[in-house]
């Protein structure tokens, strides 16, 4: 069966959302870890999640002091033979797998957020780039995102991005 993974980002809640859409919790009461790439802006967002799955997740540019000693800028966790980095920023999108697969050697999967736009590309040598978007902050894109994918036996499989 392997691990169920929801992967979200840049909820800035309470700026953009009063709290996490429905659909999010639903998600994260379905899946095992939930991997958020930073931007909560309110540490309850984090304990919320918490009481739905175990989470896995980094502080963004917009957390303060709060979120950033509960988080690191960096996170990484090997889950099922999959090494899964998250980031909350990775710069601009020209050069973006170059770049990541000098700054990231040691993962296979990195789950990033910041642009609020949703991102799904493979490095040159092989590391998966996920980007899933917002849940509540859709910006310039069609619709709020979120990302859901298996882990299973060394391999990252059915990515999905979901829009709300």
């Amino acid at each position: 069966m392997g691990t169920r993974l929801l992967l979200i980002s840049d909820t800035h809640i309470p700026g953009r959302a009063r709290r996490l859409p429905d659909a999010v919790l639903r998600e994260a009461d379905a899946v095992d870890l939930v991997i958020h790439a930073g931007d909560w802006v309110s540490g309850a967002v984090l304990d919320e999640l918490e009481t739905h799955a175990e989470v896995l997740g980094v502080f963004g540019n917009n957390d303060g002091t709060d979120l950033r000693a509960r988080l690191p800028e960096v996170a990484r966790r090997e889950i099922d033979g999959v090494r899964v980095g998250v980031v909350h920023e990775t710069g601009a999108s020209a050069r973006r797998e170059t770049r990541m697969d000098a700054a990231h050697t040691d993962v296979d999967v990195l789950v990033f957020g910041h642009s609020h736009i949703p991102w799904d590309t493979t490095t040159p040598r092989g590391m998966r780039l996920l980007n899933p978007g917002s849940p509540t902050d859709r910006r310039r894109q069609p619709h709020h995102t979120l990302m859901t994918a298996v882990v299973d036996d060394g391999t990252l499989r059915d990515v999905r991005l979901v829009t709300l």
